[in-house]
């Protein structure tokens, strides 16, 4: 009997463009579903623009059903009105699969580019071409969608350590 597929949101937070992907897992095997990028009108207040994305991320949510979601933790950042921008947009990145119900796990940079590529410091281009091998028909147009491919790569290949961590809890 093979087990039950399970389908992983990865997203890529940014306030101008946010990077989504979904990824099903059956096992160790796993299949493209769909990735693409949410944008926010840059002439628009904030609170419009983080509404854009909510309402975004939520009609992605509602398309594909994922069962769990990924989100890349933020790295700090020199320019503090650039962390504050970045931080507003992963506010909603947590916050919208959570209000969906799903369980939200997150990931530093440097943990996706290991998983992904083996090395923690890996390009943006190295990243991109990795998701093209693991995933081979997936249709990334952007980087921001690669990189959300990325995250929903590394939650696979991690949830089963957090799954097993939280029952020991």
């Amino acid at each position: 009997m093979s087990p039950q597929p399970i389908r992983i949101l990865g997203i890529d937070p940014g306030l101008r463009n946010m990077g989504w992907g979904v990824v099903e897992q059956a096992g160790s095997h796993l299949t493209f579903v769909a990735c693409g990028s949410l944008h926010s009108q840059a002439t628009q207040t904030s609170a419009q623009r983080l509404r854009q994305l909510h309402e975004g991320l939520a009609a992605v949510i509602a398309t594909y059903g994922p069962h769990e979601a990924a989100v890349e933790e933020t790295f700090v950042n020199r320019d503090p009105q650039s962390a504050l921008k970045l931080g507003l947009a992963r506010g909603i990145a947590l916050v919208v699969p959570a209000l969906s119900g799903l369980p939200v796990a997150e990931y530093a940079a440097n943990v996706v580019k290991k998983t992904v590529v083996g090395a923690g410091h890996a390009q943006k281009e190295q990243v991109a071409m990795m998701v093209k091998i693991l995933l081979p028909k997936s249709d990334a147009q952007t980087a921001d969608a690669s990189d959300a491919l990325a995250i929903a790569i590394t939650h696979a290949q991690h949830r089963g350590a957090l799954t097993a961590r939280a029952r020991l809890a």
